[in-house]
């Protein structure tokens, strides 16, 4: 339990690290050097003496052990839409006899979005064929060039088996590419020992990097020098600085990067994954259970009026719980007014984090206290709850 470490306004109860993780204390003070000592004092010079120009390799280096991943096979930078549409190509590339992109139903909608741009931009039959979360492996045959899934349900918290999915694609001859937006510092994950070719996801969830914090790319190790990065970014070339009006690829994780790195937001990422110095993700994910049941059983108990749409099982769920209701945007606008945040995805589902760093059982109690209150007397039902914003 680190809640002390954790910039978190009083009387907030934050139920929603799964969507943004809230601001580590250290973070100000390391932007705010990078802005000084280095932007500052140092100029263009930073990018050499302040080691700007790496950062997106060793804060991958950083991040690794969290995803079960060795040294050398993640890099950082650029959006999650992009790292998507890299992986997905590269995996296209690796299988281009075969034509369908297989994903689910409990996939990301950008996810979805960046295979049918990518269909449309490759001069080549393809199809996006997506089935149900529980039909996956029924459809893993030999048309199937890549399965691409994300591990957690971004609306329900389902949580797909990735050792035994990807085992399933390898025999069927597909690659494997995994979103772990929401997975990645929430529960333990093992890309080297599951043999999936690609994966990628975000730092600003449970990572707690901050809004627009870059994404992550995972390549497996063999594949590092053979992944066609598809976007031949400047920065991913063999010898940037050559210059060299033909592109070449970088004979490593580095053929990966694209644009320039966002230094202030990777100053901020740096800080932040200080918390894994000394953190078991093992111990994050045990305390998570705890604190999901807990929360489940008590909201089942006082507020019947909520459907649970996460499974039941821990086992197959991640660290999120969501519960459906008909009016459940203006119920989550209560719950915020009230001090509890949690967030919304249409139609109607109300989605609860739960992130051991900063939530604990007292969290949980008081949440739903307050939960059954807006719950019982209807609260909810008031008409400045019920004008959506633009984020919901």
């Amino acid at each position: 339990m680190k809640k002390d470490q954790f910039c978190l306004p009083d009387g907030v109860i934050y139920l929603d690290g799964n969507s943004l993780g809230p601001m580590p204390k250290t973070v100000s003070n390391r932007v705010q050097k990078t802005l000084t000592d280095e932007w500052g004092q140092l100029l263009i010079s930073a990018w050499n003496k302040a080691g700007w120009f790496h950062q997106p390799e060793r804060l991958g280096d950083r991040l690794a052990p969290v995803i079960g991943a060795p040294r050398g096979t993640v890099v950082l930078g650029d959006t999650l839409s992009i790292k998507v549409y890299q992986a997905l190509a590269a995996s296209l590339a690796m299988r281009p006899e075969r034509s369908v992109i297989l994903s689910d139903s409990g996939n990301f909608p950008t996810d979805l979005y960046m295979a049918e741009g990518l269909i449309k931009t490759i001069d080549r039959q393809l199809q996006l064929k997506v089935v149900s979360p529980e039909q996956v492996a029924d459809h893993l045959d030999d048309t199937v060039a890549v399965m691409m899934l994300t591990q957690v349900d971004y609306r329900t918290g389902r949580l797909h088996d990735m050792a035994s999915l990807t085992e399933k694609a390898h025999r069927a001859g597909v690659v494997a590419m995994w979103d772990l937006a929401h997975s990645a510092g929430a529960l333990p994950i093992d890309l080297e020992g599951c043999n999936a070719e690609f994966a990628v996801g975000c730092t600003y969830k449970y990572l707690n990097a901050g809004p627009g914090s870059p994404a992550f790319i995972y390549t497996r190790a063999d594949l590092a020098i053979e992944a066609e990065p598809a976007l031949s970014g400047w920065m991913g070339h063999a010898a940037p600085f050559a210059f060299d009006p033909a592109y070449s690829p970088a004979l490593s994780i580095q053929r990966m990067r694209v644009g320039t790195p966002p230094v202030l937001q990777m100053a901020a990422l740096d800080a932040a994954l200080d918390v894994w110095d000394d953190v078991s993700i093992h111990d994050i994910r045990k305390k998570s259970i705890e604190l999901c049941e807990l929360f489940i059983a008590e909201v089942e108990k006082q507020c019947p009026q909520l459907k649970l749409i996460s499974p039941r099982d821990s086992a197959k769920r991640g660290s999120h719980v969501s519960f459906a209701f008909e009016h459940g945007y203006a119920a989550i606008q209560a719950l915020i007014a009230d001090g509890v945040v949690g967030d919304f995805r249409a139609p109607d589902v109300m989605r609860f984090g739960f992130t051991p760093l900063y939530i604990d059982h007292n969290d949980v109690i008081a949440a739903v206290e307050i939960l059954e209150n807006i719950m019982t007397n209807e609260l909810w039902n008031n008409d400045k709850f019920k004008h959506q914003a633009a984020v919901t």
